[in-house]
């Protein structure tokens, strides 16, 4: 540990081999079955029941002109990482016993931490062993008072019934007896009010923490399609999976029909493997190809043409020219 708390600790080197390309994703089925209109409707009509602003008529009248259906795929990788940092902490010393003396603390990556479930963030803060000591509160100089926050020590603030001028009704005040000033009742006038940082216990104990971070780094690729919806909205929903892969660390995927989807494979897993291993321990990655339903729907309202998307194996829907919303949704 060197004597101090270092910040960011640069993780020790990968124990495991280098990825090789075993798992490769066959040849895709493109056997998904294409909306029905009636499968149209009812996704549209949901759609349109659960936001408060909006009528379900367009849904529910509407007249279904064409449909369309189109597919894309989407690359995943996820990288699920550990890192960890060290700072000096304290907290009120309530007679807990210490550590610290000759035995040196161990090294940050040498603590054994349980690992969580795989590629779920979550945070651990663990105390260093061999660190912590005792010492007087710094804040309060020991004495487990600090000056109150609310009157700034003085014990008193303006009277509230006559504003701080003394009198009422041309008369002295009778609530601070004509002095402007009643006693402050955050501190009942005695100026003073417990340590927040020692909580009145006037020592600490100073210990080195150890804060390790799981985080599952997620990016996605999505290939081009033409069908006009907005790739945010395929952030949210599920497709047919294609292939899945998971180990130490994947190889890229080569051989797809697509090639921009081989090229999107062979970048990311690249930069996360080199960019994440110098900040952290890369405990796992897994990547997958799904292959994501889009149908897009054109019908009239009122003799206005519109358009609406089902997607995604939860059928989703998009519909960003809805013909009929309430006033307030106009205005916001």
């Amino acid at each position: 540990m060197g004597g101090g708390a270092g910040g960011f600790v640069p993780p020790p080197p990968p124990l495991h081999p280098v990825p090789s390309p075993d798992a490769q994703p066959e040849q895709p089925d493109w056997n998904i079955p294409s909306l029905s209109e009636d499968e149209a409707r009812n996704a549209f009509v949901e759609f349109a029941s659960s936001n408060c602003c909006y009528s379900d008529a367009p849904a529910k009248d509407g007249v279904i002109t064409n449909m369309q259906s189109f597919n894309t795929y989407r690359y995943r990788l996820e990288t699920f990482t550990e890192s960890r940092t060290t700072e000096w902490k304290t907290k009120p010393y309530t007679g807990q016993n210490v550590d610290a003396g000759p035995q040196p603390a161990p090294p940050p990556w040498a603590i054994h931490v349980q690992t969580p479930e795989m590629f779920k963030d979550r945070e651990d803060n663990v105390k260093v062993p061999n660190t912590s000591s005792v010492k007087p509160c710094h804040i309060c100089n020991a004495t487990g008072k600090s000056p109150c926050e609310s009157c700034k020590g003085s014990g008193k603030k303006k009277c509230t019934s006559c504003s701080g001028s003394g009198r009422r009704l041309e008369e002295s005040c009778d609530t601070c007896s004509g002095t402007g000033n009643e006693s402050c009742m955050a501190c009942f006038g005695h100026g003073t009010e417990e340590c927040k940082t020692c909580q009145g216990k006037k020592q600490l104990e100073m210990f080195i923490n150890l804060k390790v971070e799981w985080k599952n780094n997620l990016e996605d690729y999505v290939a081009q399609q033409a069908s006009g919806i907005k790739t945010d909205n395929l952030t949210s929903v599920t497709g047919k999976r294609l292939f899945h892969d998971e180990q130490y660390m994947v190889y890229p995927v080569f051989g797809f029909p697509d090639p921009n989807l081989s090229q999107a494979s062979e970048r990311m897993v690249r930069e996360h493997q080199s960019n994440f291993a110098k900040t952290a321990r890369i405990h796992k990655q897994k990547h997958t190809i799904e292959l994501i339903p889009i149908t897009k729907v054109n019908y009239k309202w009122k003799d206005n043409s519109h358009v609406f998307y089902v997607f995604g194996n939860e059928s989703r829907v998009s519909a960003d020219d809805y013909p009929a919303t309430c006033c307030c949704c106009s205005i916001m």
